[in-house]
């Protein structure tokens, strides 16, 4: 009898040892993956790339977790993309045409100036994205940079607003008399070209900047991430209307080596939830932006103006000038703004067309609140 009972003691203890071997096995399976933003972890954009890390991690069943730190965290934001390329980290998460510097077609993926002068809008660009060529494009831009990085685009914003100032600017000759905070590369440049002074500078360094009078005026983004920033406490002339970022792109970038280490299950589940997160986030943010600005003019003081009309026609003729010198300098960038212009030639038309009615529905509503 104690024979017997001692047999069934051993085989449940076996069965025990084996479940603690397997559940140590899972969670030594477990991957984690950490990404360093270019941002604080107040921002929208950390809101949901832990909205996309929680998607991951429930379609791996917990086997891929996704640990964001802070902006400047390991290092400085500048070197985000170099890191990762070296593995001194596993990912990173910003605007893909901080690198432009590196090869200009980043900008055409990141924030392609002036909707690619093809009148490519944020959602026309994930239809090119997702069905027009755009992305075989997009995972060759990494292999043309030289860097071993797998990419995920996560986050389409737009249209930015053109941005806030001290005082109503009437023309472009008014706004040419100011210093203005403008994103890096061609998008800031392009203010350069059309005789404003353009100051890049991170997001947290434009309030103090507008403090001091270093600069007069500034951009960032949308109205949520603005007011967060807190431009409102010293500027109240704001303006919606900019072709400078029609389109932005925040994405996450995966060190190659830890990309190739996940199982193609894996892989399939992170791509899965970025094509869902490029839904969520636009979803988020036209609901975030409505609040903002509903707050901004109602408690703020801020006042909404219209872009002079002078500024479209400028700023456009400088962005194709620009588009086009660098197609004739490098020939992947040339390759990728034709495939825009062959899907722009197809669906701006149409979308432009349905767009108008939008525009008109949403402004009657509006006018008439």
């Amino acid at each position: 009898m104690l024979k017997a009972r001692h047999g069934r003691l051993s085989a449940v203890a076996g069965a025990l040892a084996a479940v603690v071997s397997l559940a140590s096995t899972d969670a030594l399976a477990a991957t984690t993956i950490q990404i360093q933003s270019v941002l604080s972890d107040k921002s929208d954009e950390i809101v949901m790339v832990k909205e996309y890390a929680q998607a991951v991690s429930d379609l791996t069943d917990g086997e891929v977790i996704i640990e964001v730190l802070p902006g400047g965290s390991v290092v400085p934001n500048t070197e985000i993309i170099d890191a990762v390329d070296k593995g001194l980290l596993d990912g990173g998460f910003a605007w893909t045409h901080y690198w432009s510097g590196q090869h200009p077609a980043a900008m055409l993926f990141g924030s392609p100036v002036a909707g690619a002068g093809v009148g490519i809008d944020n959602i026309a660009f994930l239809s090119w994205f997702q069905y027009g060529g755009g992305r075989e494009l997009y995972d060759r831009l990494w292999d043309e940079m030289g860097v071993n990085v797998k990419g995920l685009m996560l986050q389409p914003v737009g249209p930015e607003a053109l941005g806030w100032f001290k005082e109503p600017i009437e023309s472009m000759d008014d706004f040419r008399k100011l210093r203005f905070r403008a994103p890096p590369g061609i998008p800031g440049q392009t203010y350069n070209d059309i005789g404003v002074a353009a100051v890049a500078m991170g997001g947290p360094d434009i309030l103090p900047a507008l403090e001091k009078g270093t600069i007069d005026a500034a951009e960032w983004c949308c109205p949520k991430p603005d007011s967060v920033f807190g431009f409102q406490k010293v500027l109240k002339h704001y303006y919606l209307q900019g072709l400078h970022q029609v389109v932005v792109n925040a994405d996450m970038y995966i060190n190659g080596d830890i990309w190739d280490s996940l199982t193609p299950l894996q892989q399939r589940a992170m791509e899965v939830a970025a094509d869902a997160s490029l839904s969520r986030s636009m979803s988020y943010r036209i609901y975030e932006n409505g609040k903002a600005l509903k707050d901004l003019t109602e408690n703020e003081g801020v006042i909404l103006h219209d872009t002079p009309a002078d500024y479209f026609t400028e700023y456009m003729a400088a962005a194709n000038a620009t588009l086009e010198k660098n197609a004739a300098d490098n020939e992947f960038f040339s390759e990728v703004w034709d495939s825009m212009k062959e899907f722009a030639d197809i669906a701006v038309p149409f979308w432009a067309g349905a767009q108008t009615s939008n525009a008109a529905l949403g402004s009657a509503y509006a006018n008439s609140k």
